[in-house]
C-alpha cells in the first residue's frame, strides 16, 4: 500500500515530467523555425542588413530580470517569507507584462523601418522575425496565465515551506520561456 507521501512524490514527479515533455516539444518547434530561417537566409530577397529593434534588447533584459524575481519568490516561499514572496511574484508579473509591451513596441520599430509582416513592403526576413516573436508571445501569454494562477494560489495560502509544487512548476515554465527568448534573441541578433 502506498502512503500519502509516496503518492504525492510520484504525482509531483509525473507533473514535472509532463512539463518537461511540453517544454522540449515547444523548443523543437522553435528549433524548426530557426532552422527554416537559416535555410531561407540564402534567398536573393533576404535582408542582409536587418537590425534588431532596440526594444527587443531591452525586453531581453526585462525577461531575464523576471526570471530572477520568480526565483526570489520561490526562495522566499521556501523560507516562509510570505510578504517577500508576494512582492517578488507581483514584480515578476509587472516585468512579464512589460516584456509583452516591449515586444509590441519592437514591432512598431520594425514598421518604422518600413518593414512589414505581409504585403508589398514585407520581406522574408521580417516575416520570420514576426512569426517567431509572435509564437513566443503566445507561449508567454500562457506563462502569464500560469503566473496569475501561481499568484492566486499564493494569496489563497496554498504554498508554504513544505508545499511548493505549483510554484515550482510555474517557475520551471517561466524560466524555460526566459531561456527560449534569450536563445531566439541571440540567434536573430548574431545570425
Amino acid at each position: 500500500m502506498m502512503t500519502i507521501e509516496e503518492y504525492n512524490e510520484r504525482s509531483a514527479k509525473s507533473k514535472k515530467m509532463l512539463l518537461w515533455f511540453g517544454m522540449v516539444s515547444m523548443f523543437m518547434m522553435f528549433a524548426g523555425l530557426t532552422s527554416a530561417y537559416v535555410v531561407s537566409a540564402s534567398r536573393k530577397d533576404w535582408l542582409k542588413d536587418f537590425k534588431m529593434p532596440d526594444a527587443f534588447i531591452i525586453s531581453t533584459a526585462v525577461i531575464v530580470a523576471s526570471s530572477i524575481t520568480f526565483y526570489l519568490a520561490k526562495s522566499a516561499t521556501k523560507k516562509g517569507d510570505r510578504n517577500g514572496a508576494s512582492l517578488w511574484l507581483l514584480v515578476t508579473l509587472v516585468l512579464g507584462i512589460s516584456f509583452v509591451a516591449l515586444q509590441f513596441y519592437g514591432f512598431s520599430q520594425i514598421i518604422s523601418m518600413d518593414l512589414y509582416f505581409t504585403g508589398p513592403k514585407s520581406t522574408v526576413t521580417t516575416s520570420f522575425v514576426y512569426i517567431v516573436t509572435i509564437a513566443h508571445l503566445a507561449h508567454l501569454f500562457a506563462g502569464i496565465i500560469v503566473l496569475l494562477v501561481v499568484i492566486y494560489n499564493h494569496f489563497k495560502q496554498k504554498y508554504d515551506k513544505s508545499q511548493t509544487l505549483g510554484l515550482e512548476l510555474g517557475a520551471m515554465f517561466w524560466h524555460f520561456l526566459d531561456i527560449l527568448w534569450v536563445y531566439l534573441f541571440l540567434f536573430f541578433y548574431f545570425y
